[in-house]
Order: C-alpha cells, then sequence, then structure tokens
C-alpha cells in the first residue's frame, strides 16, 4: 500500500508539474499578445516628394486650348526654343530666345504648322507641329507673341509633351520650402552652395551630363545655354562649382 500511495503521488505530482507548465506559456502567450507591438520607423519624405504636380495629359487640340488665357511656368528649363509669333503663324527663321526654369508665360493660343527640320530637335514635326503662342508677362515688352513647340500631329493622333515642359501652378509655391534665398539664385539662374540637384536644376537648365548616376553625390556639367558649369553635389548639397568647357 506504502508503495502504491507513493506511486499515486509520484503520478499526481507530474500532473500538477505539467498542468503549472502549461499555464505558464498560455499566461506569456496570453501576455505577449496584449503587449502593443513596436511602432515601425518610416523612413522620412523629403518636402520636394511631396508636392503635387498637376498632369493633364492632353490628347486634342481642344484639350490644349483648356489653357488658353491662364498663366503656366516652364519645369524644362534650357532645352525649348522659342520665335516671334504674328498672329497665328511663327516664324521658325529666328529663334528668340530659350524658356528657362521657373520663367512665367501667359498661354494665348495653340495652332499647327510644318515644322522645318532645324525645329524637330526637341519636339518631332510629324505631319505638322503643334505651337504654343504665349507672351512673356514679366519681361521687358509684355504684349510680344511668341510661339514653343508643345507637340505634334501626326496619322490621325495628336501627342503634347505640356506635361513635361511645364509647372501648371507656380513652382514658387509649390516648393516654398525652398526659401527666399534659393529662389533669389534659381530666378536669377545662378547656382550657390547648398543647392540641391533639383534646384540646381531648375536654376541653370535640364540639358546636363554627368559621369555617375549616384544621384546627389556625384559631379554634374550644366550646359547653361553654352556656358558650362561644372557643379559637385555632395549628400545632396553643393560643395563646388566652376566654369567648364567640356560640354
Amino acid at each position: 500500500m506504502q508503495s502504491g500511495a507513493k506511486w499515486a503521488i509520484g503520478g499526481t505530482l507530474a500532473i500538477l508539474i505539467v498542468a503549472g507548465v502549461r499555464i505558464g506559456m498560455i499566461y506569456r502567450e496570453r501576455h505577449a499578445q496584449e503587449t502593443p507591438a513596436a511602432a515601425p520607423v518610416r523612413e522620412k519624405i523629403a518636402d520636394d516628394d511631396l508636392v503635387f504636380l498637376k498632369k493633364k495629359r492632353q490628347s486634342s487640340m481642344a484639350d490644349a486650348k483648356e489653357l488658353n488665357g491662364s498663366p503656366i511656368w516652364v519645369s524644362a528649363g534650357g532645352q525649348m526654343d522659342y520665335y516671334p509669333a504674328t498672329g497665328k503663324h511663327a516664324d521658325y527663321g529666328k529663334v528668340s530666345g530659350t524658356l528657362l526654369g521657373a520663367e512665367k508665360l501667359e498661354v494665348k493660343d495653340f495652332v499647327e504648322q510644318v515644322a522645318p527640320k532645324s525645329a524637330t530637335h526637341r519636339v518631332p514635326g510629324g505631319d505638322r507641329q503643334v505651337l504654343m503662342l504665349f507672351t512673356l508677362p514679366e519681361s521687358s515688352d509684355p504684349k510680344k507673341l511668341y510661339a514653343v513647340p508643345v507637340g505634334y500631329h501626326e496619322s490621325g493622333q495628336y501627342t503634347f509633351y505640356l506635361d513635361e515642359i511645364f509647372f501648371y501652378d507656380d513652382p514658387h509655391d509649390l516648393y516654398k520650402h525652398w526659401g527666399p534665398e534659393i529662389w533669389k539664385a534659381v530666378d536669377s539662374h545662378q547656382v550657390i552652395l547648398g543647392m540641391s540637384e533639383r534646384e540646381t536644376q531648375l536654376a541653370l537648365g535640364q540639358v546636363s551630363k554627368s559621369l555617375s548616376n549616384e544621384y546627389g553625390n556625384r559631379l554634374v556639367v550644366y550646359a547653361n545655354l553654352g556656358k558650362p558649369i561644372a557643379v559637385t553635389f555632395v549628400k545632396n548639397k553643393v560643395t563646388a562649382f566652376r566654369p567648364d568647357q567640356g560640354f
């Protein structure tokens, strides 16, 4: 009997131990579920990347003409040559200038015209080119009419580049976080220490070249309308710049 009692007591203790371990495991599991998980660390988004840039995706002349009477601003600085215009006709034989970054234009109308090969470097000629008629309200002659290629017609279809060439909202407001010093440099089309690549590109133009694809950490040479400037970026800030003759 004593031996049987010992076995019974031993078995009971073993059951209690197993039950205790199981209860402890259940408690830990429930407690772990009730403990809030640590919030994930979110990568900070740069202010520039939070800017919303409108896209209108025009596919017809009627779509383009919705801009008539509206101001727009140049995004693709240093690329688009423009010509004097009279009425609905552009004089491709004379280049009035090149559109500069953040420059304000007043849209007057859109016309179609057969373009010479010399005017199809940036925008194809197609069957006929689409030109935007505009004025420069902040120039010395704010009523003078100009024309710039913004698309073309071919095989019954239109292709427009307005979304790629222009801002539909004032970039001074879109990128107001750049601050007055940066905007003074951009509007005067100069580079200063501390500017980012995006700021420098708007100031000096999009025509550039670099031997590196590491954005923000490289040397970039900007054509700058025939006066090349080599700009060094470190951590997306201008650390040095100089005139360059190798463009």
